[in-house]
């Protein structure tokens, strides 16, 4: 989790290459799946030939499939972004489907390559509320606002003219990582797999950020129970090496060898490395780790949340880690509908959520980074820091972690108040 730069300062890493870095950087394990590789003279770049490399890694990854994919699924190597993945999954369904629409959701990320960007937030071809607490759509907190964004994806799905045709699937994260760390709701993620399985819609789930153990069980949609038709998976499944693959029903199996292909699909090095994290993960119990000590985060973290005003929401799943930056000078912003005063569940999600601060959270990122811990920024509005510590991570350095950026907000929001212009 430490990196020394040029200055010979060092720094605690909890961006660890947005996720991919699932054991940190440079870890015993997948250095001597490497070197094994490189010293037994075998070739790094096969393209679709089956080699032992090849047949380890597919093993290894069914191995911690869910078991109602594992036991009916096919692979795609694609090209060796998640991006890639994402394309392959589109063009998947509809080749199986003969349809062309897509469902997506408010806050998505899959990508930067055109049809995945389409199927982000900024561009999609049907976008669908998605559940979230703290800043909800619907003006209401908790399951409630859930079940709203569910009925409104039904009501588009069974309205005889809704003016969106029959879609060919469904994509969704069980957590929106760059939309701002944002879980969603077990129950909400069961009822779109069975509203798209009532429907012969294939549900496609984006595990590039999630999966590995991130969330605190191996793959995010295993806390909820739902197997999906179609999984894309990258970042940490290469064990820091890009690589990106499709895991999908053999159902959907429809399309020609050679419909989807990538230049680089074929990396051995990835395979061997992503081999490696794969079983180290699985062996050494990290998800379940990862569960433990992110509830022990959250919960700290949380406190920070009471201490500061300018701390608005604290969420997120085993260590993937959100802290939403708010202004606390300007009051929350009224919803449509208020609840009643009286409403003894009325929180501060009810009433509103206080404006985001992007530039108080660029602020903190400055301050962590001059105490040593590297962060990112998320959220719509840029105004989430996110944590995604390497799975490895010991006490030591989370208490480390929750200092430094305990620190750092407090330094941040006393400048914040002292440079804001008197009204």
């Amino acid at each position: 989790m430490t990196i020394e730069g040029a200055d010979g300062r060092r720094y605690l890493d909890c961006l660890s290459g947005a996720g991919t870095l699932a054991l940190g950087h440079n870890h015993p394990v997948v250095l001597e799946a490497i070197r094994k590789v490189l010293d037994s003279g075998a070739p790094l770049h096969v393209l679709d030939l089956a080699t032992p490399v090849k047949d380890a890694f597919t093993t290894e990854l069914f191995r911690t499939l869910p078991p109602g994919l594992a036991d009916h699924a096919r692979v795609r190597f694609c090209g060796p972004a998640g991006t890639d993945a994402v394309e392959a999954a589109f063009k998947l369904v509809r080749t199986a489907t003969g349809r062309g629409g897509l469902l997506t959701f408010t806050g998505a990320y899959h990508g930067m390559i055109t049809g995945a960007c389409a199927a982000s937030s900024n561009a999609a071809d049907v976008h669908l509320p998605h559940p979230q607490d703290h800043r909800c759509p619907f003006g209401v907190a908790d399951a409630r606002g859930a079940e709203l964004a569910a009925r409104w994806t039904e009501s588009v799905l069974d309205d005889p003219k809704p003016g969106v045709p029959h879609p060919a699937g469904m994509i969704l994260e069980p957590i929106q990582g760059e939309g701002g760390v944002i879980p969603a709701p077990d129950a909400w993620l069961r009822r779109m797999r069975q509203l798209t399985a009532d429907r012969s819609i294939p549900l496609i789930v984006d595990e590039i950020q999630t999966g590995v153990g991130r969330t605190g069980a191996f793959w995010a949609v295993e806390h909820s129970g739902v197997t999906p038709d179609v999984m894309v998976l990258s970042k940490a499944i290469g064990g820091s090496l890009p690589l990106a693959v499709v895991v999908y029903h053999e159902d959907l199996d429809a399309w020609e060898p050679g419909a989807h292909a990538g230049t680089f699909r074929g990396n051995q090095l990835a395979m061997a490395a992503g081999t490696a994290t794969l079983a180290y993960v699985r062996e050494n119990g990290l998800a379940e780790r990862a569960r433990h000590l992110g509830a022990r985060m959250l919960t700290e973290l949380r406190a920070l949340a009471a201490e500061f005003t300018c701390v608005g929401d604290v969420r997120g799943r085993g260590l993937m880690i959100g802290v939403e930056l708010v202004d606390p000078e300007e009051g929350p912003t009224p919803k449509q509908h208020p609840e009643p005063a009286q409403d003894p569940t009325r929180t501060e999600a009810t009433r509103g959520a206080r404006p985001p601060a992007p530039e108080l959270a660029a602020a903190v990122q400055r301050e962590c980074l001059r105490r040593g811990l590297i962060v990112e920024l998320g959220g719509r509005h840029n105004s989430v820091v996110r944590l995604l510590p390497p799975l490895t991570i010991s006490d030591e350095q989370a208490a480390a972690v929750l200092d430094r950026l305990t620190d750092a907000v407090h330094t941040a929001a006393q400048s914040h108040t002292e440079t804001r212009p008197r009204r």
